[in-house]
């Protein structure tokens, strides 16, 4: 990336009543955490999560003149998601890096920032892989529903979309999740016990069908 990260706010005196936009180092220390999240959530990776959060602050930063005061972790939404979509339309391809193992103690061996906060809680491999298949357009969906905890009104104003095609990208997202961790499903383990604890020769069984619980 080649833009300069500001060091401080240069705006001038507001006049009485009028909303004053916090400062460069404000927005970081209160706001990093979060959109780090939902970067990670969204790339599937440690290093493109903290290129894209970058990304994310210079945007806030150049188009805090045109933000409206309102729900501020909002606006914040809207532009993590937004970049994330304008990267991925660029690059006409999805990104389907799974975390590497040792990602973890890389994290945790580094200078304290959001990505070591996050690092406790982070999904196993086996999730986020299924996580970072989903087309981008519905990946962004079920993260703000699922991990983010908007409501469908709010995600259909964060996406500028309709509230009929929130509802559907949230519906075959979470399908396709569900068929990409069948395996994880009760069935599945017990199936798999079972064909682990049978004879190796001489008996014929039958498969099982396997169905994902649905949760």
């Amino acid at each position: 990336m080649t833009d300069p990260i500001p060091t401080s706010a240069t705006t001038a005196p507001p006049a009485a009543g009028e909303w004053t936009p916090p400062s460069w180092e404000e927005i970081v220390t209160q706001h990093s955490p979060r959109v780090y999240r939902l970067a990670y959530r969204l790339t599937g990776n440690p290093y493109d999560a903290e290129d894209l959060t970058h990304d994310v602050f210079i945007r806030v930063f150049r188009s805090l003149h045109s933000y409206t005061p309102g729900t501020f972790e909002g606006w914040l939404h809207r532009i993590t998601t937004n970049v994330f979509l304008d990267r991925m339309r660029r690059k006409q391809r999805i990104r389907f890096d799974a975390l590497p193992d040792d990602a973890a103690a890389r994290m945790a061996s580094r200078d304290p920032g959001p990505e070591q906060r996050y690092s406790d809680t982070h999904f196993d491999d086996d999730v986020q892989r299924a996580l970072d298949a989903l087309p981008p357009d519905f990946r962004a969906a079920v993260v703000l529903c699922d991990i983010e905890g908007l409501s469908y009104e709010e995600i259909a104003a964060t996406l500028d979309i309709k509230l009929g095609t929130v509802r559907s990208r949230i519906h075959r997202g979470r399908a396709l999740l569900r068929e990409a961790l069948a395996h994880r499903s009760p069935a599945a383990r017990e199936a798999a016990a079972a064909t682990t604890a049978a004879p190796s020769a001489g008996v014929r069984g039958v498969v099982p069908t396997l169905t994902p619980v649905v949760r």
